[in-house]
């Protein structure tokens, strides 16, 4: 069996510390590949120095919508010179939260129209992270693909049906994290039966989210495993076969990790 986490933070407080610990963790239960995601551009020298010194872990460069009071000058510029790095394989994660609202809503739409403009540039997919901005992120998106030349993945997705019906018909993928085996996820799960298993992917989101049976823990790659098991379960197919597909998928959207 051969997994891929696509969304984790290895450079991340819980992880940092233990690393070669956690990765081997992981590679022992199958996960084969990792996505280390940037949220701020001070962490984007780390992020790249792991994906250097791990051959299985490739690196993103963006910032997360709460970073974007944090970075008023940041544009597609810097993150397209940032991409050129060969270990980049995508711009994120980024995108809008007004759940917490850390940043103000317009600042967060125009870093993440700058993320949009970086990955038409390099060609690389974007990683997007949308909590409460269902409106917002679907007329953003469908925006950017309509000038052509835009895909990406929405992360740990916690969104509507609806939500996810768009972007899958604006050829996003939908990846599932922990959240998607708690027990008050009926929607989400009802979400994770129906996906076109061509357009879905696994993560841990680590060190946040463990999945069940490891709540309370802090979350690592290695738990991907777990996360994909329920998934399975939940759509009535072998561990083996959903790890196959969601690996290919990985990386026919990450090309350059090939």
């Amino acid at each position: 069996m051969r997994l891929i986490d696509s969304h984790c933070h290895l450079n991340y407080a819980g992880l940092a510390e233990r690393q070669s610990e956690v990765l081997a963790a992981a590679r022992a239960r199958g996960v084969a590949g990792f996505l280390n995601i940037s949220t701020r551009q001070s962490e984007w020298g780390d992020v790249l120095a792991t994906a250097e010194r791990e051959p299985d872990v490739w690196a993103t460069v963006g910032i997360h919508p709460h970073e974007a009071d944090n970075h008023p000058d940041l544009g597609a510029a810097a993150l397209v010179e940032a991409a050129q790095h060969s270990r980049v394989i995508a711009i994120g994660e980024c995108g809008l939260d007004y759940y917490y609202d850390k940043s103000d809503r317009a600042a967060q739409r125009e870093r993440f129209a700058a993320h949009i403009e970086a990955a038409r540039t390099t060609g690389l997919p974007l990683v997007i992270h949308t909590r409460d901005a269902e409106e917002d992120t679907a007329a953003m998106l469908t925006e950017a693909v309509g000038q052509g030349g835009v895909t990406g993945v929405l992360h740990c997705f916690t969104g509507s049906r609806a939500l996810a019906e768009k972007g899958l018909e604006l050829g996003f993928m939908i990846s599932l994290s922990g959240i998607v085996t708690f027990k008050n996820a009926a929607d989400l799960q009802e979400t994770a039966r129906i996906l076109p298993a061509d357009s879905m992917l696994v993560e841990t989101d680590s060190p946040f989210l463990a999945p069940v049976p490891n709540r309370g823990k802090t979350c690592e790659p290695a738990f991907v495993a777990d996360t994909a098991a329920f998934v399975a379960d939940l759509r009535g197919e072998r561990l083996e076969d959903l790890a196959g597909t969601t690996t290919a998928n990985f990386f026919r959207l990450f090309s350059r990790a090939q």
